[in-house]
């Protein structure tokens, strides 16, 4: 499908990709690795045609359609809707449609009857007659609610339109599928709905992520662009990261044998170049030099390596670190973003927590922290607790405008500081040179930004860290190693992340927050999974019926821990509730049946009025006919499927639990 041959880019002097060389095959999925700045969407950007390579060629076979995201969405008008805009996925759709329309009236004519077949096959191929459905199970699983999909689409945040492009994007169903980073604007469940959705695509995949779980799930062969070339691997992300490690010992042998090599020759050059009898085999050996330069091996960027990146030992506390008792805020004494938010977090747990973004879990960050005060209930820290925090803005808690120097001398000097040398140290331990430290803050690469956060945190030694989106700007062996770090840490954590596998390495608990209220999870990320699994199976939870303003906070009581006879009595009230559901999708199944019956005999009749003619058949008439009863027939076969299916679970979660 795609054949790069010795592509090269360069920006001014800088070489970015250099003889870059490998095939997409139709149908593969390829997971795009490298570190930050490495080039890996300049690739994206050759394949789209914004930018031509300096030499070589990218051969594109079969004139794919493709989809990506663009960076900036815009809405067409001030009044377009959330659903308007993500219905605008195919562009050609509408003038097919358009066209199909202005043929309707004349469709006697055999050339326009035959061009509105091809048209109708055209727009059945393009999956037009179920659009609308697509892009509804796309925005509902990236978390927009339905009473969303008729607000203005220029109402929406930059994250929320990008979430709307992705949905767009994925509906459309293109051949070959390009993902930049798509995570960097999703929540955790929405990566988790977005893994489970590309499962099913069938077209050419490629993933530019630094997302393990999406690389891990979605693809199996991984291409590396780093040292300014590419490097296929012909293996999901598992085979890659044990490969990469042999290719590299190999590399770093061959570099330092011509390394030697060279130094040898420039030793051989240095001496004899004056002297006469030997100028020839000087210059001989010259051109050897030369010819070792034009084919230099570079070894791959590592950024963060385990001397960069490291946590004080955290000082001692009390039990508790944090208590909240019905906790409330709202930024506009309007609405309220937390409502009656009740739970604790004691010394040594490492709580993810997870939910929509929008429910308040960075403004729960700030309260714990301290930036912002609760409007109502109770927010405590326990005794001795020292706060760490890291937030998803990171000019919320590191003045941009102040040098790197001055960012870590003033938390050094409010530690109680100490010779300047011993300063000097530990910027150079987190792999701040004399060349690093006078740059402002605000223009370091994430990396760069994620080191000076910890060197902060390591000097103020808290014990309590609160992590708000830590891993967005890291690469894969970033993201290795901060995760080791906090796995080590002896204190509390809680963290925000979109990174599963992140969440699933470092959290021994979760806590999530949704829109009926706040669930505590004992357990770390599979734990929780599989609770909420056997939640939804059984029908059954556990509920502390405290609420205020009509909102019920849900606590999670392990089924072991329940007795016989609370157990049945569960049971009977999972089984009264189910049973109205059970009569209304019996009602949809016996209807959707019903309904496709007479569809699939009025399609019938109409398909022979179309290709048997009368001499007084109207054919704009009867076409319109056929098309009014597939896309009938597309509508009550999904509502039959989807029906029977719910019914078909429900009945096999009674069967499990010996109710007949």
């Amino acid at each position: 499908m795609l054949d790069f041959k010795g592509v090269r880019v360069h920006y001014g002097r800088q070489d970015v990709l250099e003889n870059v060389t490998f095939r997409v095959n139709k149908g593969e999925r390829i997971g795009i690795v490298g570190p930050n700045g490495s080039g890996k969407s300049t690739l994206f950007k050759i394949i789209l045609g914004e930018i031509s390579s300096d030499s070589g060629d990218l051969i594109i076979e079969g004139n794919p359609r493709i989809g990506w995201t663009r960076q900036n969405p815009e809405p067409e008008s001030d009044s377009e809707t959330l659903l308007e805009y993500s219905l605008r996925a195919i562009p050609a759709l509408a003038d097919i449609e358009n066209e199909m329309k202005s043929l309707e009236n004349d469709l006697a004519d055999s050339a326009k009857m035959k061009r509105y077949g091809e048209l109708q096959s055209r727009f059945e191929h393009l999956g037009g007659y179920d659009i609308d459905s697509r892009v509804k199970i796309a925005l509902g699983g990236l978390g927009f609610a339905v009473e969303e999909f008729s607000r203005p689409f220029k109402s929406f945040s930059g994250g929320w339109r990008m979430r709307a492009e992705l949905s767009r994007v994925l509906a459309s169903k293109p051949d070959l599928l390009l993902l930049d980073e798509p995570s960097n604007y999703l929540d955790l469940p929405a990566v988790d709905w977005l893994q489970k959705f590309l499962k099913n695509y069938d077209g050419t995949l490629m993933l530019i992520s630094h997302d393990r779980f999406l690389l891990r799930n979605l693809t199996n062969t991984i291409v590396e662009i780093d040292a300014n070339t590419a490097t296929r691997y012909e293996g999901g992300l598992d085979y890659y990261l044990e490969e990469r490690e042999v290719r590299y010992r190999h590399l770093v042998q061959a570099k330092e044998n011509q390394d030697r090599h060279r130094e040898q020759l420039q030793r051989f050059v240095d001496r004899f170049r004056a002297q006469a009898t030997k100028a020839a085999q000087a210059q001989s050996r010259q051109k050897l030099i030369d010819k070792i330069d034009e084919e230099k091996i570079v070894l791959p960027k590592r950024h963060i390596n385990s001397g960069r990146l490291r946590l004080a030992e955290p000082p001692s506390s009390g039990i508790e670190m944090f208590r909240c008792e019905d906790l409330v805020f709202s930024y506009d004494g309007k609405k309220n973003v937390l409502d009656g938010v009740s739970f604790n977090i004691d010394r040594g747990e490492k709580i993810a927590l997870i939910g929509y973004n929008g429910l308040g879990k960075t403004t729960l960050m700030r309260i714990i922290a301290g930036t912002k005060s609760p409007t109502g209930g109770k927010a405590i820290l326990g005794h001795n607790v020292k706060v760490g925090y890291l937030s998803q803005e990171f000019a919320e808690t590191i003045p941009p405008d102040l040098s790197v120097y001055r960012n870590a001398k003033n938390v050094w000097d409010a530690s109680g500081g100490g010779p300047e040398k011993n300063f000097r140290n530990q910027l150079g331990a987190f792999g701040f040179d004399e060349n690093d430290v006078e740059k402002p803050a605000g223009v370091l690469s994430g990396g760069e930004k994620i080191r000076l956060a910890f060197l902060r945190l390591f000097l103020a030694a808290p014990n309590f860290l609160l992590l708000d989106e830590p891993t967005t700007h890291l690469d894969l062996d970033g993201r290795r190693m901060l995760q080791d770090v906090l796995k080590a840490y002896k204190g509390t954590i809680l963290l925000v992340s979109h990174d599963i596998e992140f969440v699933r390495e470092v959290a021994t608990g979760v806590l999530e927050i949704s829109r009926s209220g706040i669930r505590q999870y004992p357990g770390g990320y599979d734990y929780y999974e599989e609770k909420k699994a056997r939640d939804q199976a059984e029908g059954i939870i556990a509920r502390d019926e405290t609420k205020k303003d009509n909102r019920e906070i849900e606590v999670a009581v392990p089924l072991e821990k329940l007795s016989a006879k609370d157990l049945r009595r569960l049971r009977a009230e999972a089984r009264a509730k189910l049973a109205p559901k059970i009569r209304e999708l019996k009602k949809k199944v016996e209807l959707a049946e019903k309904k496709l019956e007479e569809c699939e005999k009025g399609l019938e009749e109409a398909s022979a009025e179309l290709f048997n003619p009368k001499p007084d058949t109207d054919f704009a008439e009867a076409n319109k006919k056929v098309r009014y009863f597939q896309v009938e027939i597309d509508r009550w076969t999904k509502e039959w499927e989807d029906a029977a299916t719910e019914l078909e679970e429900i009945s096999n979660s009674k069967d499990e639990d010996g109710v007949s």
